[in-house]
């Protein structure tokens, strides 16, 4: 065996403490902004009340969002985004872990970072970015958007990968810790979690009716079902009841945070023909570091290091607090400017946009943006909602996004006739004839993610409706 030296160079990104709590400033809500305040408040001395101004909401000529504030706030800006959000792609390996992922966060209201987060713990990174690309491809209904040969001969032709493989990911998730995610169909979906059950007597019945007769169930005839499978109606029953337990949609809710009431963090509103966007001010207490505390200690004699640590710590924290507002600031102008007309017109009118129009037009990263916006919400006339409601995905081949043909399809069925409901295909004509062209199983998925029946369950007698 011979032996050998190798120098070999290599970059690393060291985050220092005080760049570490501004960026946990950045992604922390109202509330948990306000107890981060308070508690800081109680153990630094050389904090204290800004009582000075009546608190209120802040415009965004404020003089906090200083030039010196924009440039500190690019520090965080060259950080590396979490390997989750990027899917493990760049042939980062499992050892160039962000130091980012270390901090702290609340839980994502995406199930597929949620996913994502969960996998990367025991999965490769090749087959993270895999499975990701499969999971941007699954509706919300945990079903798969497309024809499962046409998304694999995508797959393959952008990632460059075996098809092989990316039907062994997908069957990974298939049966994986969210039993039927990523599946063809319904059939597929229900199969997958029938084979993590225990065996029992009316298993294989269960599984004879998912895989052959899912139409005969949803009439819940019995006595139909029994006579195409060649069984007692007793035992159909036990089947049917053993289908019924199981999940119609494999992606779970979202874990509760424990607090649900929703504290704005930006006010918007028009004056004089214009969006105006001004932080929320009411809702936190100001701090600042206390004048007599920094004189009384320049002229202190001995050792007074300790307290010269405490008031460190508080400049840092009145500048990551600057620095927070500036980047929710100016991210929330870009995204009111952007969408103007859904503010004016509603949902119908919602603009394509994406986090890297967003980034690009602040200067900033799409992880800066995406930090910025989670869990923090803004009021408008139209209601308080989460910033992230206001990026939406552009519709393939068209200059109209997902969400505003979601809000035509509802104003559609909303204005239907009773006793003559539109069917998808129907809808899908009509869309056809504003230019925006989708095909019937889309207008089907917007229908299921709206929790709208299908046409027939919606038809009503004459004589009913006109009672009505």
């Amino acid at each position: 065996m011979k032996a050998s030296v190798r120098a070999q160079m290599s970059q690393s990104l060291n985050l220092t403490p005080q760049l570490l709590q501004s960026i946990r400033l950045l992604q922390l809500t109202a509330p948990q902004l306000e107890m981060e305040l308070r508690q800081a408040l109680d153990r630094n001395p050389m904090l204290e009340l800004d009582e000075g101004d009546e608190a209120g909401e802040v415009d965004a000529e404020s003089p906090d969002a200083s030039d010196e504030v924009a440039y500190e706030a690019a520090a965080w800006d060259e950080l590396p985004d979490p390997q989750f959000m990027s899917g493990m792609s760049g042939g980062a390996s499992m050892g160039d872990e962000d130091a980012t992922a270390r901090i702290a966060g609340g839980v994502s209201s995406d199930w597929r970072v949620r996913l994502l987060d969960e996998l990367r713990l025991d999965w490769k990174p090749a087959d993270l970015a895999l499975a990701a690309w499969w999971l941007d491809r699954t509706a919300d209904t945990g079903l798969l958007e497309g024809e499962r040969d046409a998304l694999t001969a995508e797959a393959a032709a952008e990632l460059g990968a075996d098809p092989s493989a990316l039907e062994i990911v997908r069957l990974r998730l298939l049966h994986g810790m969210w039993t039927g995610l990523c599946a063809v169909d319904a059939a597929e979906c229900l199969g997958a979690q029938l084979d993590r059950m225990p065996d029992c007597e009316a298993l294989s019945t269960a599984r004879s009716i998912v895989r052959d007769h899912l139409a005969t169930l949803a009439r819940h005839d019995s006595k139909a079902l029994a006579s195409a499978i060649g069984c007692s109606i007793d035992v159909a029953d036990r089947a049917v009841a053993l289908i019924l337990s199981l999940e119609a949609c494999p992606v779970p809710d979202a874990p509760s945070q424990g607090d649900d009431h929703i504290v704005p963090d930006v006010v918007v509103r028009k004056l004089g023909g214009t969006w105006r966007v001004s932080l929320n001010g009411r809702t936190l207490p100001k701090v600042r570091v206390s004048p007599h505390c920094e004189a009384g200690l320049s002229r202190a004699p001995g050792d007074v290091s300790a307290l010269r640590g405490l008031l460190d710590e508080a400049r840092w924290l009145v500048r990551g607090i600057a620095m927070r507002n500036d980047t929710l600031m100016r991210t929330t102008q870009v995204l009111v400017e952007r969408q103007q007309a859904f503010l004016d017109q509603g949902e119908e009118s919602i603009a394509p946009l994406t986090l890297r129009e967003v980034a690009d037009a602040i200067g900033m990263h799409e992880s800066t943006v995406s930090r910025i916006t989670t869990g923090k919400y803004i009021q408008t006339p139209r209601g308080t909602f989460e910033l992230k409601r206001l990026f939406a995905v552009r519709l393939e081949g068209a200059e109209i996004s997902g969400a505003a043909v979601k809000a035509i399809v509802k104003r559609l069925i909303d204005a239907e006739p009773p006793h003559a409901p539109l069917a998808d295909e129907t809808i899908a004509g009509l869309l056809a004839r504003q230019g925006i062209r989708i095909a019937r199983r889309t207008v089907a998925k917007y229908r299921d993610q709206l929790d709208i029946a299908p046409a027939r369950a919606r038809q009503r007698p004459v004589a009913m409706a006109a009672a009505r």
